[in-house]
């Protein structure tokens, strides 16, 4: 999956949709484009949200102290998008 699929099922979808007037017995073409185009843009919304929760890392460091105590630090490191060419 990926931007590309994403796109392509989004113009697939829009052209059976707006462009195709053929009938075929038992089928809407243009619900199906309409299905296309929504399954275009979930999939584009899914890879934006998995490419973004991907820059983000947390490191979690536990120490025991001599007295039994311990104690938690938790960091979170987040990087910026690459540069957009």
């Amino acid at each position: 999956m990926g931007y590309g699929l994403g796109v392509f099922l989004m113009a697939l979808g829009l052209i059976l949709a707006f462009a195709v007037s053929d009938v075929i017995e038992g089928v809407d073409l243009t619900m199906v484009g309409y299905i296309l185009v929504l399954a275009g843009i979930l999939i584009v919304a899914l890879t934006a949200f998995q490419a973004n929760r991907g820059r983000s890392a947390s490191n979690v460091t536990r120490t025991t102290h001599a007295d039994g105590r311990q104690t938690v630090t938790e960091q979170r490191n987040e990087s910026d998008p690459p540069p957009a060419v």
